[in-house]
């Protein structure tokens, strides 16, 4: 069985987001067939969508795992349940969101995933935690992680302090 990369983002705006996130990172070492291999800091962020929220704390990960995407999606959705996940309105608040961001280097457009997230280049509270984990990283399409999160604003982004 062959060995694949996945790149995960975590966030969480309700109910303790920071132990909702620092508990979610721990808990991918427990997903079948994974293992974490590193992660960033966390950060806080403005959410995206309704201002009407908490502001959000995230952080990405490196999962090495034997899953398909759909696989490790299942698995994803499955640890965002336990941690009390309601999917209410778009973009609203909730105690844990876990996106795949990228699995290997592969490109897929299904009814459930997209390969890259399609939002992913959008995003700071993404692009500065994958460049802080890899700056040599690049999309399937050759860009560049870290010129990619150079071209995002950052006024609505802060690294977190460990002890905190």
């Amino acid at each position: 069985m062959r060995r694949h990369l996945a790149w995960i983002g975590l966030g969480s705006n309700l109910d303790a987001p920071r132990r909702h996130v620092e508990t979610a990172l721990e808990e991918l070492d427990w997903l079948p067939l994974c293992r974490r291999l590193r992660h960033s800091r966390l950060y806080r962020s403005r959410p995206v969508g309704p201002a009407d929220q908490p502001d959000f704390i995230n952080a990405v990960a490196l999962v090495a795992t034997r899953l398909s995407p759909l696989a490790l999606l299942d698995q994803l959705q499955a640890l965002e349940q336990r941690h009390g996940r309601m999917r209410g309105r778009r973009w609203g608040p909730r105690t844990l969101d876990l996106d795949l961001l990228l699995f290997d280097e592969r490109q897929l457009a299904l009814p459930r995933l997209t390969l890259p997230h399609p939002e992913l280049v959008n995003r700071a509270f993404v692009l500065h935690p994958l460049a802080e984990l890899a700056p040599q990283l690049r999309l399937p399409d050759g860009r560049a992680i870290a010129t990619l999160a150079a071209g995002v604003a950052t006024d609505d982004l802060h690294p977190m302090p460990a002890d905190t």
